[in-house]
């Protein structure tokens, strides 16, 4: 039995199989556990197709059942596994993580300090490091 840690949660999987540093997974464990969906074009998510690395497919997919390792070091996706092997954490590659922060950045605003002089979060602080304490006596 293993468990796998992906941004879609938490999923325990009985039919793993686990072989040193490789992770065998049945396709429909694969698509349950992380959406990536074997098709005869390659592997797809959300509409996306990847194509099986020629030449290489048997590292991939052998005896019904995906190497996930192979998979995710193809995909340029993040990967670590218990010393064990009992739990696996598939995480996302740097670009789509870097991609996400980005979107997350505030806005740029001006508000007083305790003494009255205004700063702007972005046009001053750029790059800094900011811990912005709120409070409402409400």
């Amino acid at each position: 039995m293993v468990t796998l840690l992906t941004d879609q949660g938490e999923r325990t999987v009985a039919g793993a199989r686990v072989e040193r540093e490789r992770l065998w997974l049945t396709p429909s464990d694969l698509e349950a556990a992380t959406g990536w969906e074997l098709q005869p074009e390659g592997f797809c998510h959300g509409g996306a197709c990847v194509p099986l690395p020629a030449g290489r497919e048997s590292e991939l997919v052998r005896d019904g059942r995906v190497e996930v390792g192979a998979l995710w070091r193809h995909l340029g996706k993040a990967l670590t596994h218990s010393e064990a092997g009992d739990v696996w954490v598939l995480g996302e590659a740097a670009g789509d993580r870097a991609a996400a922060l980005r979107s997350l950045q505030a806005p740029d605003f001006t508000l007083p300090d305790p003494s009255g002089a205004m700063h702007s979060l972005l046009s001053e602080l750029r790059g800094k490091k900011v811990l912005l304490v709120s409070w409402a006596s409400w």
